[in-house]
């Protein structure tokens, strides 16, 4: 399953040994019997992250570390949640922490406490502003973008509807720096080429608030003036299908997504959805796990590309997107058992499973 990065990485500091049970010397010059790798993920709306993200990297560390402990916190999202889960994590003595933010703004100050203790922080998914510090591992996210707009523009053209009407976008939270590049990736692709009718940035990510949106954008434009939707990711693309499923629509627009969701993809499968992105997800995991037991073993691997933050350029691994329509979903997420056929292919979906060769 695993993808490649933009750049091969030197990692041949990471090896499958595991740490040992004794006492073990860190960054911070701190002996002590049981390391200590601290993971905060931001929300549980979006399926991956304790589905895929969490278990994935538990995993790993697991295997790369048997001695050292995951100090497990989602944050609900909640940034005043996930500043005092980072702040207990400092305080029982974590040596690495690996911070997937809420509000990737205004987590500097977390950033800074962990940096006078000399505990290294790799910013997983979310690049962190306004601060220095040791790695930051995600995707290409306005490659992300782009290629939902590709696909928009081409499912547009392929139904001859690209100037006949207009488009919704339904972007991610502000509190998300990943959602302004995939609006960037988004705008390079479509400016100029289609007509947008109404935009939104959605608080949290939230399904039920995009569905509000799109009842929103329905109602001004009414409904056979949109042709498309860009939607960043499958949760909200759920909710504007469902507020179009209400509206009455007899043929759905084509909607993009990113995450492959289950449930997208048996919606992509049976027509209602038109793509997504697929993440691979396991190796954004389990690249940070490696990084973070490197870490508590004191080394430092050397990172294959840099990503300016605003205030310094930070060493970066970044993997690339796999966009996936109806036709690729055998190719991908079935091919790379990120889920077996036996989940995607329900009775509902069965027919449409056959159609793509899926058994």
């Amino acid at each position: 399953m695993h993808r490649g990065w933009l750049v091969v990485p030197l990692a041949a500091a990471l090896t499958a040994t595991a740490c040992g049970s004794g006492t073990t010397t860190t960054k911070t010059e701190k002996s002590q019997e049981t390391p200590i790798i601290a993971l905060f993920l931001p929300e549980s709306k979006t399926t991956r992250y304790e589905a895929f993200d969490r278990p994935l990297f538990e995993a790993k560390v697991k295997q790369l570390c048997a001695g050292c402990k995951v100090l497990y916190s989602n944050a609900d999202q909640d940034a005043a949640k996930q500043q005092q889960q980072v702040e207990a994590a400092l305080t029982q003595g974590a040596d690495v922490l690996v911070l997937d933010a809420v509000d990737a703004g205004a987590v500097a100050p977390l950033v800074n406490q962990a940096k006078q203790k000399k505990i290294p922080v790799i910013a997983y998914d979310r690049l962190i502003s306004g601060i220095g510090y040791d790695y930051f591992v995600s995707f290409n996210n306005v490659r992300v973008g782009e290629m939902q707009g590709q696909a928009l523009l081409d499912a547009l053209t392929a139904r001859g509807t690209a100037a006949k009407g207009k488009v919704v976008m339904i972007h991610g939270s502000t509190t998300d720096p990943s959602s302004a590049d995939y609006k960037k990736g988004a705008h390079n692709i479509l400016d100029g080429k289609v007509q947008v009718g109404r935009e939104f940035d959605t608080p949290d990510w939230s399904p039920d608030k995009a569905q509000q949106e799109m009842e929103q954008a329905i109602t001004a434009l009414g409904r056979d003036n949109i042709v498309g939707v860009l939607s960043a990711n499958d949760g909200m693309a759920g909710g504007a299908i469902a507020a179009m499923k209400r509206a009455g629509y007899k043929q759905l627009p084509p909607i993009t997504g990113q995450d492959a969701e289950l449930a997208a993809v048996q919606r992509i499968l049976t027509g209602e959805q038109y793509m997504t992105i697929y993440l691979d997800i396991r190796a954004e995991a389990e690249k940070s796990a490696e990084l973070a037991v490197a870490a508590v073993k004191g080394e430092k691997p050397a990172a294959p590309t840099t990503v300016n933050n605003g205030t310094a350029d930070v060493p970066a691994f970044l993997l690339d997107p796999i966009a996936v329509t109806a036709d690729k979903v055998k190719d991908t997420v079935v091919k790379d058992g990120f889920y077996k056929a036996a989940d995607i292919c329900t009775a509902e979906v069965k027919g449409a499973c056959a159609k793509a060769g899926i058994q």
